[in-house]
C-alpha cells in the first residue's frame, strides 16, 4: 500500500500445506510478502524472529495442539497492532463467533472462501493497520507537543514567579527607603508613593494616592511636577509640612509613556 512506509508482510498459518499454497496463489499479483507456517507454534516463532513486521495474520481455526483462536490470542498479547483473521469451516462458526473477543479477531472468513472477497478483506486489513499506525504517530506527536508546551508553561510560570518575587522585593525595599519617593504617571496620577513620601503628602492633602495632581491640595507640589516635565530634571530645597526637604526630580520612560519621579531628602 502507498500509505504504508514498510513492505507488506502477511503471515498465513494452517496445518494443511495445500491451503497455504492456495493462499499464496491468491496474492501472486499483489506486492505482498506471504510467509507461511504449519502450526501456531511455528507462526509465533516466525513472528518473534521477524519482530513487529507483519501487518496481517491469517490463521486456520482447526489446528492440532494450538487452535487458531489460541494462536491469535497470543499474537494479540505480543503484537496487538497486527490485524488478525481466522479461517474455518461452517461447522466451526458458532465456536469462532464465541471466541472472537478472546482472540480480538478482526474478521472470521468461512471455508471455502471466495478469492476476490479474501483479497478485498486483506486490503481492508492493511488500510485498518495503516490508519492505526497513523493515529499512533499523531498521538505520539501530540504527546510530544503537549510535553513541550507544558515545559514552556512551567518555565514561563517559574519566570513569572521569579519576576513577582523580584517585584515584591523591589517594592518592599523602595517602600522602606529612608527617603521619600513619589511617581506621577503621564496622565498626572500619583501612581506610587513609598512610606516616607506618604508621610509628607498626608500633611499636604488627605486623599492623595491615585489622585490627579491637578486636583492636589498643594499648589507647590503641582508646580514641581510641571517644572520636571518642562526641564526634565529638578534639584531644589523647599519646606513641605513641618520639615525642609531637598527635592530631586527626573522624567523616566515607562511602558512607552513619560512619568515623573520626585525624591525627597530631609535637610
Amino acid at each position: 500500500m502507498d500509505n504504508l512506509n514498510m513492505p507488506v508482510k502477511i503471515l498465513c498459518v494452517d496445518d494443511e500445506r495445500n491451503v497455504l499454497r492456495a493462499l499464496e496463489r491468491i496474492f501472486l499479483d499483489d506486492d505482498y510478502e506471504i510467509v507461511t507456517a504449519g502450526s501456531g507454534e511455528e507462526g509465533l516463532e516466525i513472528m518473534t524472529e521477524s519482530g513487529d513486521s507483519f501487518q496481517v495474520v491469517v490463521s486456520d481455526y482447526r489446528m492440532p495442539v494450538m487452535n487458531g483462536v489460541e494462536f491469535l490470542k497470543a499474537v494479540y498479547e505480543r503484537w496487538p497492532d497486527t490485524v488478525r483473521i481466522v479461517l474455518s469451516g461452517y461447522a466451526d462458526a458458532g465456536a469462532i463467533v464465541a471466541a472472537i473477543n478472546e482472540g480480538h479477531i478482526y474478521k472470521f472468513i468461512p471455508k471455502p472462501w471466495n478469492d476476490e472477497e479474501l483479497r478485498v478483506t486483506i486490503q481492508n486489513c492493511l488500510e485498518r493497520y495503516s490508519l492505526l499506525k497513523k493515529n499512533q504517530e499523531l498521538l505520539a506527536e501530540l504527546a510530544r507537543a503537549n510535553l513541550v508546551l507544558e515545559q514552556k508553561v512551567q518555565q514561563r510560570t517559574e519566570d513569572l514567579e521569579l519576576r513577582n518575587r523580584a517585584l515584591e522585593f523591589s517594592q518592599t525595599m523602595l517602600g522602606n527607603l529612608p527617603v521619600g519617593v513619589v511617581g506621577i504617571d503621564e496622565g498626572g496620577l500619583i501612581a506610587h508613593c513609598n512610606t516616607v513620601a506618604a508621610g509628607i503628602l498626608k500633611q499636604l492633602c488627605e486623599d492623595f494616592f491615585g489622585t490627579d495632581i491637578q486636583h492636589f491640595c498643594d499648589e507647590r507640589f503641582r508646580a514641581l511636577v510641571e517644572q520636571v516635565r518642562r526641564e526634565k530634571t529638578l534639584d531644589l530645597t523647599d519646606r513641605f509640612g513641618d520639615r525642609s526637604w531637598r527635592v530631586l526630580g527626573r522624567t523616566v520612560v515607562f511602558a512607552e509613556s513619560e512619568s515623573v519621579v520626585l525624591v525627597f531628602l530631609e535637610v
